[in-house]
């Protein structure tokens, strides 16, 4: 993936996480429980654009957050 677009994905990921007002540490719980091994440590390196995110991750944070895969990417 283009290091730029998981930049703007990761900076997307944080604005919806903050707009819940949950820590990283919140929703990487939320996200293991939902079946995603992830931790915090993970979870930041991907709002960085650091770690590339996988398609069940998204499909996790899709779910946890409500929204669209387009508002996900937007």
């Amino acid at each position: 993936m283009n290091a730029a677009y998981e930049k703007a994905l990761g900076r997307n990921i944080r604005k919806l996480r903050m707009e819940r007002k949950l820590s990283q540490e919140q929703l990487s719980a939320q996200l293991q429980v939902n079946g995603c091994d992830i931790t915090r440590s993970a979870l930041a390196k991907i709002e960085a654009g650091q770690r590339h995110i996988y398609p069940d991750e998204l499909k996790c944070l899709q779910e946890i957050f409500a929204v669209s895969y387009d508002q996900l990417f937007v």
